[in-house]
């Protein structure tokens, strides 16, 4: 298997990335106003994805994306800023270890708005799972 095309892989580091970001945001969030923390990290991925894409080639015109992804991607745009402000605010008044829990209540959400909205499908398993995760989640944060 190629590690490059898995995506268990690129889930797995996005899950080792997502804890990095609450330790270093818990930290970083202390000493100041938890939007403008949200503001610098935004800006810090802004640059960091336009250098990435122009450094292979992949800054396309605006005209060369559909109207539709454009609406998708927007409304994604807004629930992802939502929240990080909801994020980096219960971090500045929380604990890392008991927010990120709560946070991750959103695969449980994925999960509920995948079956309804996209028509996915779990198995038993897969929703005795999802029930785990809501558990675990709950418990930890408690």
């Amino acid at each position: 298997m190629n590690l490059s095309t898995s995506w268990i892989f690129w889930a797995f580091l996005s899950a080792c990335f997502a804890a990095l970001t609450a330790i270093f945001a818990k930290v970083g969030v202390e000493n100041i106003n938890s939007d403008l923390a949200t503001l610098i990290r935004t800006v810090v991925i802004l640059v960091t994805l336009t250098l990435i894409l122009a450094a292979i080639g992949e800054l396309k015109k605006p005209d060369a994306i559909s109207a539709r992804t454009w609406v998708f991607l927007i409304l994604s745009g807004l629930a992802t800023g939502g929240s990080w402000i909801c994020y980096f605010r219960a971090l500045k008044i929380g604990q890392a270890a008991q927010v990120a829990p709560i946070d991750k209540l959103s695969v449980v959400m994925v999960a509920i708005f995948g079956a309804i909205f996209l028509g996915e499908k779990l198995s038993f398993t897969g929703w005795f799972g999802v029930a785990l995760i809501g558990l675990g989640a709950v418990l930890v944060a408690l």
